[in-house]
C-alpha cells in the first residue's frame, strides 16, 4: 500500500492535472487538499479537453472516490456548475464518487465583491489575484467568522452568520471601496437552494479517508497552485492564501503524516509565472517567446499569459526541502525541442555573493542574477517517446543533469499533452 501526494514545485501551472489523471487509474481515492477555484487543471483525454477547478481530476475515472478536503475554500455556485458541466459531458457525478468536507469553508458573494474591489483599489500595485474571493474567504476562516459546508445543513446558523458577515462586508464595500452593498435575502435564499443540491455530498472527509487507509486503499492527495505560491514559503505577498506544500495535505484533509508515503513534485522543464512578483529567470527575448508560444502558456482559469523563463534549480532545491520530495515529474519537455541550447539556473549572484536559496526579501530577490549552466538542445520530435531510450541523447543528458543538480530522481517525464505521451520511470505507488 502507498499513498501519494502531488504538489506543484514552482509557481503553479506545472501540469499537475495530467499527472493526477495518469496516476488516478491506479488509486481508489483522489483528495484535493487546499486552494479554491483559482486553480485550473487542464486534462486532455481522447483528444478532448476538460478543465477542473474544484473537483479532483480523478473524476474522469468513474470508479474513484473524489474528495474535496477541509483545506479547500469552495464556492458552492462554482462547484455545482462544474458538476453540471461534467454531467453534460457524460460523466456520472453522485455521492458515491464525490464528496465535500463538512469543514470546508465556503466562498460567499461578498468575498468575491471585496476581492475585486480591493484589487481595483490597488491600481498598479495589484498583486494579481483572480478576483474569485479566495483570499477574503481564507481571511474569514482565520478570523473565525467563516461559513462552512456544515452550516448549509443548519439554516439558523447560516442565517446568523450571513447577517453578521454582511454588516462588516457592506460597511467595507460602501465606506472604504465606494462599491455597492449586497442584499441579505437573495443571498440567503440562494444558499438554501444550493444546500438542497449539496447536502448529500457533505461528509466527514477525515473519517472517510481513515476508513480507506484501514481497508488498504490507495489514496492520491492533490494540491493546487505551487510551492512558491505558498502563503508561508512563497514569494510573499505575491502568493496564494493557503499552503500548497506537502504538509498541507495533512492539515487540509485531516490525516496524519504517517499516511503520506511518496511526495511527488511536479516541475516543468522550464519555469513559468502568472501575474506579478519576482522571477529571476524571466525571459523577455526570442527564447522566452518561443517557449510561451510552443507551450501555449496561458492560464487555464484566467487566460492570462504566463511569463516564461529557464528552469530555476535554486527554487527547485527550496521546493525539495519544503516538501520532502521523493521524486520529480517533469512536464512539457517537448516544448524545449527546437532550441539550439537550453539553460539551467544553478545559483544566484546578488551584490557579489553567490547564493543557493531564494531570499525572503523581495528587494534582494529582485537584485538576484541567475547563474546559468548551458546545455546543448535537440531538434528531434520527442512526443512519441515512451522510454528514456527513445529520447535523443541531448534530452537524456538534460534529464540526467537535473537529477545530478537536485539529488532527486525523476519518476515521470511528460512529452506531450495527451495521457499516453508520457515516459514512466518509477511508479510512485
Amino acid at each position: 500500500m502507498s499513498n501519494v501526494v502531488i504538489v506543484g514545485s514552482q509557481w503553479g501551472d506545472e501540469g499537475k492535472g495530467k499527472i493526477v489523471d495518469l496516476l488516478a487509474s491506479r488509486t481508489d481515492m483522489v483528495v484535493r487538499f487546499q486552494g479554491g477555484n483559482n486553480a485550473g487543471h487542464t486534462l486532455v483525454v481522447n483528444g478532448e479537453q476538460t478543465i477542473c477547478h474544484l473537483i479532483p481530476s480523478g473524476i474522469l475515472h468513474g470508479d474513484k472516490m473524489c474528495m474535496i478536503g477541509n483545506g479547500v475554500v469552495v464556492d458552492p455556485e462554482v462547484l455545482l456548475g462544474e458538476m453540471k458541466h461534467l454531467v453534460e459531458k457524460g460523466l456520472v457525478i453522485n455521492p458515491d464518487n464525490l464528496c465535500l468536507s463538512e469543514k470546508a469553508h465556503l466562498i460567499m458573494p461578498y468575498h468575491r465583491a471585496v476581492d475585486l474591489a480591493r484589487e481595483t483599489a490597488k491600481g498598479e500595485d495589484k498583486i494579481g489575484t483572480t478576483g474569485r474571493g479566495i483570499g477574503p474567504c481564507y481571511e474569514d476562516k482565520a478570523g473565525r467568522r467563516g461559513i462552512r459546508a456544515i452550516d448549509l445543513l443548519e439554516p439558523d446558523v447560516l442565517d446568523e452568520k450571513i447577517r453578521e458577515n454582511l454588516k462588516e462586508k457592506n460597511f467595507l464595500l460602501t465606506n472604504f471601496f465606494n462599491a455597492d452593498p449586497l442584499e441579505y435575502q437573495p443571498l440567503f435564499d440562494k444558499c438554501l437552494e444550493m444546500a438542497e443540491d449539496l447536502k448529500s455530498y457533505i461528509k466527514n472527509i477525515s473519517f472517510e479517508i481513515d476508513n480507506g487507509v484501514k481497508a488498504g486503499k490507495k489514496i492520491l492527495f492533490e494540491g493546487a497552485q505551487g510551492t512558491h505560491l505558498d502563503i508561508d514559503h512563497g514569494t510573499y505577498p505575491f502568493v496564494t492564501s493557503s499552503n500548497p506544500v506537502s504538509g498541507g495535505a495533512c492539515a487540509g484533509t485531516g490525516v496524519g503524516p504517517d499516511k503520506l508515503h511518496h511526495i511527488l513534485g511536479i516541475m516543468k522543464a522550464y519555469t513559468t509565472r502568472v501575474g506579478s512578483g519576482p522571477f529571476p529567470t524571466d525571459l523577455e527575448d526570442d527564447s522566452g517567446r518561443y517557449i510561451q508560444e510552443k507551450g501555449a502558456e496561458f492560464g487555464a482559469t484566467t487566460g492570462r499569459r504566463r511569463r516564461c523563463g529557464w528552469l530555476d534549480l535554486v527554487m527547485m532545491r527550496d521546493s525539495i526541502r519544503y516538501n520532502g520530495l521523493t521524486s520529480i515529474s517533469m512536464t512539457k519537455l517537448d516544448v524545449l525541442t527546437g532550441l539550439k541550447t537550453v539553460k539551467v539556473c544553478v545559483a544566484y549572484e546578488c551584490e557579489g555573493e553567490r547564493i543557493q536559496s531564494m531570499p525572503a526579501s523581495l528587494n534582494k530577490l529582485a537584485k538576484c542574477i541567475p547563474v546559468y549552466e548551458e546545455l546543448p538542445g535537440w531538434q528531434e520530435d520527442i512526443t512519441s517517446a515512451r522510454s528514456l531510450d527513445n529520447l535523443p541523447l541531448n534530452a537524456r543528458d538534460y534529464i540526467k543533469r537535473i537529477e545530478q543538480l537536485t539529488g532527486v530522481s525523476l519518476s515521470i517525464v511528460s512529452v506531450g499533452p495527451m495521457r499516453d505521451q508520457t515516459i514512466e520511470i518509477i511508479d510512485p505507488f
